[in-house]
């Protein structure tokens, strides 16, 4: 995504060229989008995620308004107020993390512009023009009609260009409120795929809920395994190495990145922790994946057959931007304009 004076200049320089090929082919409007954050990775990665897929599909200048420190709904409003004084207007607001709702409807209401918030919020729903979020989230309820659900969290993971891959990715997470820990069975069965399975070298990475402790036993007693601990690694590190990797392995607790190893493109397998929770929505989620054929469980796999190709790459941020501009850029902007009517703007 290129800075908004760049993409101005030059649409209006293409603007300005004759079409010597489809001439019904207009360009299309540069389009304004405000991401706001709360500085929560997990949250900034989905709505950038969401962001950046608008971004392939037309031209966009992407603003990050951050309110990552600011305590209270007065100053996180006035934060927002402050950082965007002097922005180019929007056409359209993406926020994720309830510390972003009250400035992401303050903003939305004063530039009259849709609102999309990611994942589901605490408050009421219809205060949203969209609301995107897993499909776990709703359970067996039928979603409201401006809810869009997904298989899993939005994420900025892409698909590799080549489709030459090599080598495994261990992905570790922790205890949660769903799982408990069990090291020395992980390292068993760790030790066990590294040892039968086909795919190497092995790479792995932890979390920020991994127990103090568990890496010096994983290199310990895998010493061809390269470790990585996640507090020294890049932002870009684990997307860059899931573009690489034949296979991937993750504990079933880290759902956020079995949904960015299935965004990848690479073959999945599910690492077992103690449930407590077996019945959560999350868990569920999960299990659907596995009956549909994009993952694979440890008891199910076997080194003679490996690990099973998912369908194909989990592309949700595409499918979920190719709506969004449905909804709100289609038809001459005509959704856009109903959106500003029902705002209050009758100018």
């Amino acid at each position: 995504m290129m800075p908004t004076r760049q993409l101005r200049q030059l649409a209006s320089r293409l603007a300005g060229q004759p079409q010597a090929c489809h001439t019904a082919c207009a360009v299309a409007p540069i389009l304004s989008i405000w991401v706001l954050g709360d500085g929560k990775p997990g949250h900034e990665n989905q709505a950038l995620g969401l962001a950046e897929a608008l971004g392939r599909l037309r031209p966009c200048a992407m603003e990050r308004v951050s309110l990552a420190g600011k305590r209270g709904l007065v100053r996180r409003v006035r934060a927002a107020l402050r950082a965007t004084v002097d922005l180019p207007k929007p056409d359209l607001l993406i926020a994720a993390g309830h510390a972003t709702h009250p400035s992401l409807l303050w903003l939305a209401r004063k530039h009259r512009v849709p609102a999309i918030v990611l994942m589901r919020p605490s408050l009421p729903l219809s205060w949203f023009d969209l609301c995107i979020a897993p499909a776990h989230d709703f359970g067996l309820a039928t979603a409201p009609a401006n809810v869009l659900t997904t298989s899993g969290a939005l994420n900025r993971v892409r698909p590799p260009a080549s489709a030459a891959r090599r080598g495994g990715l261990l992905l570790v997470g922790g205890p949660s409120a769903t799982h408990a820990w069990d090291a020395d069975a992980l390292l068993d069965r760790l030790a066990r795929i590294c040892g039968e399975a086909s795919s190497g070298p092995w790479l792995l990475t932890d979390s920020r809920r991994t127990p103090p402790g568990f890496l010096a036993r994983v290199r310990q007693r895998l010493p061809a395994v390269a470790v990585f601990p996640h507090a020294e690694t890049p932002p870009d590190w684990l997307p860059a190495r899931l573009a690489e990797a034949a296979d991937v392995w993750a504990t079933e607790d880290s759902v956020s990145m079995v949904y960015e190893a299935l965004s990848s493109g690479a073959r999945v397998g599910l690492l077992p922790l103690p449930r407590c929770k077996p019945n959560s929505r999350v868990l569920r989620g999960l299990e659907h994946l596995v009956a549909k054929g994009w993952l694979t469980p440890f008891q199910n796999w076997s080194p003679a057959h490996g690990l099973t190709a998912p369908p194909q790459p989990l592309q949700e941020a595409t499918r979920c931007a190719e709506r969004v501009l449905t909804k709100f850029f289609a038809a001459g902007g005509e959704a856009l304009a109903k959106c500003r009517v029902q705002r209050g703007d009758r100018g």
